[in-house]
């Protein structure tokens, strides 16, 4: 009987404790309100947002290994020779201005292989014996890290060197390779090569076979290659080669559905093998093309169209289609997720395309660094290398002196100098303020010194005049406006509309709201409360 009374009372006690409407009988009235609902209730606290990854807001340069730095003697450029020239680019201290002040770099390809430029891999896991050792590989991102620079490399997933032992295999059809590429029994031609009885497919050339990556065996040993490189040598990522040829659905080629796929599951498994894995690729088409790979596919694209309306825009002194391109990439990517350029490796240097007019390339790296995205210059942009093709007279070695062997080598070096390089080099131009050098120096510095130029948004502005290209750009805590007169005339006939208040002049001459723009100049100004 105690017992039940003892329960009776607890689930007396229990039901007090939990009525929220009345207050008990014997309880005495009070003016205090019940405490409000929302102190018992789940919480409704969103989840913080996750951290900008890494790479936003970096600028990259793109080094060819072979071209850079001779360490050795022998004329060829070298791992060791790149640690050399490190503090070239980024000397780590925040609190210095003589060097470029780039915080990434792009490697061309570095492993095995049989050609000068190395798109043809012979071994996927070996650095190519003339620029050094996977140690000396280790030593250089140990340098980089020193100094916040982030290293992404060259990874050709398309294809091999037809000398790589895999194609050996597969030719001989031993050892479970057989259809490690792709084979048919076709005439040659459009792409189809002889080897044998059957033929093969390579793209580019019957010296690269294009790998099948529809075999489930090829694409396990490629994300094995890149866990190695991620987590055994350390890099940030990856820039991916010829991406929309991935897998071919004949007579389509290119972009193809599984292409899509296979890009989307290999992203997948980069940020799975090492968080915050970057891939950037090539797939060379139109904004709307290329949009459709990023976020899922890439992380990054290269921007090919943006590439050629910013040097046509340089080299004319009009912009009468830039602000419509300029919009389109705005509207298709996430905000800044794509990588403007100017030219790279597979194109005729800007500074030919521009016929050698520094105050035009002055333009097109002022376009390149004021926009949003990722950018990347090609190496020897900066000082105004020229070269046209054939591809050997784009890769030239890097002239940082005007010696006969360029400061790059204490011999003959692999492939000649341009021919300007005399004028155009980093000793002649690196304490010349009004160079282009330090014209990109500036620029670089200030994009790094400002959250609106790394990470904020744009808005077009028009003003009514074709040579006078201006936008804002907008993060949390910073507003600026960038003016660019392309006319090598001065501008003072134009508008600007949506601009009430000007503060701090941050790049350019002397300017005020309205006043004439000195010809090819560049203007940025932070803008005051509205």
């Amino acid at each position: 009987m105690r017992r039940i009374t003892l329960l009776l009372l607890l689930l007396a006690l229990i039901a007090a404790a939990c009525s929220s409407d009345e207050p008990a009988a014997t309880t005495a009235v009070t003016t205090t309100p019940p405490a409000p609902a929302t102190t018992v209730a789940p919480t409704t606290t969103l989840p913080p947002e996750p951290p900008a990854p890494w790479w936003e807001g970096r600028v990259f340069y793109e080094v060819f290994v072979r071209s850079f730095q001779d360490s050795d003697g022998d004329g060829i450029g070298d791992l060791r020779g790149l640690i050399d020239r490190l503090d070239y680019l980024n000397d780590g201290d925040p609190t210095t201005t003589d060097d470029l002040g780039v915080t990434g770099i792009w490697l061309m390809p570095i492993m095995s292989s049989p050609s000068y430029h190395g798109y043809d891999v012979t071994d996927y896991r070996k650095v190519n014996f003339q620029y050094g050792t996977n140690e000396d590989f280790l030593e250089l991102m140990d340098a980089a890290q020193e100094r916040g620079i982030a290293v992404i490399v060259d990874l050709v997933l398309n294809h091999t060197s037809r000398q790589h032992k895999w194609f050996a295999r597969s030719f001989l059809e031993q050892d479970g390779y057989d259809d490690w590429y792709v084979w048919d029994d076709r005439e040659p031609g459009a792409g189809w090569h002889a080897a044998g009885d059957r033929t093969y497919f390579g793209l580019f050339w019957e010296g690269m076979p294009d790998l099948n990556l529809e075999n489930p065996d090829v694409t396990a040993e490629l994300y094995d290659i890149a866990d190695f490189w991620l987590n055994e040598m350390g890099v940030d990522g990856f820039r991916l080669d010829a991406v929309k040829h991935f897998i071919e659905d004949e007579p389509q080629i290119e972009n193809t559905p599984a292409t899509l796929a296979w890009a989307q599951a290999f992203n997948e498994f980069t940020e799975e093998a090492k968080t915050g894995a970057l891939t950037v690729g090539e797939v060379w088409n139109d904004s709307r093309i290329v949009s459709t790979y990023i976020p899922d596919a890439l992380d990054l694209a290269f921007e090919f169209t943006l590439a050629s309306e910013i040097i046509d825009a340089a080299q004319s002194g009009r912009s009468d289609t830039l602000p419509i391109v300029m919009q389109t990439v705005l509207d298709e990517y996430p905000l800044g997720q794509y990588s403007p350029f100017l030219t790279n490796h597979d194109q005729d240097r800007v500074a030919s395309v521009l016929v050698g007019d520094a105050s035009k390339g002055k333009l097109a790296a002022s376009l390149l660094l004021t926009i949003p995205g990722v950018p990347f210059m090609y190496y020897g942009e900066e000082i105004g290398m020229r070269g046209r093709k054939p591809d050997e007279l784009i890769r030239t070695p890097m002239p940082w002196d005007a010696t006969e062997a360029g400061g790059f080598t204490t011999v003959e070096p692999w492939q000649p100098f341009d021919p300007n390089k005399d004028e155009v080099n980093v000793a002649a131009q690196i304490d010349d303020p009004d160079s282009l050098l330090s014209h990109y120096r500036s620029l670089i510095q200030l994009r790094s010194a400002s959250s609106a130029l790394r990470i904020g948004e744009m808005t077009l502005v028009d003003t009514g005049n074709n040579s006078v290209f201006a936008f804002t750009r907008e993060s949390a805590d910073q507003r600026l406006l960038v003016v660019i007169n392309l006319n090598k005339q001065p501008q003072s006939e134009y508008g600007l509309p949506e601009i009430t208040a000007i503060g701090e002049q941050l790049y350019g001459a002397d300017w005020t709201l309205g006043a004439e723009l000195p010809g090819r100049s560049t203007t940025i100004v932070e803008l005051g409360a509205s």
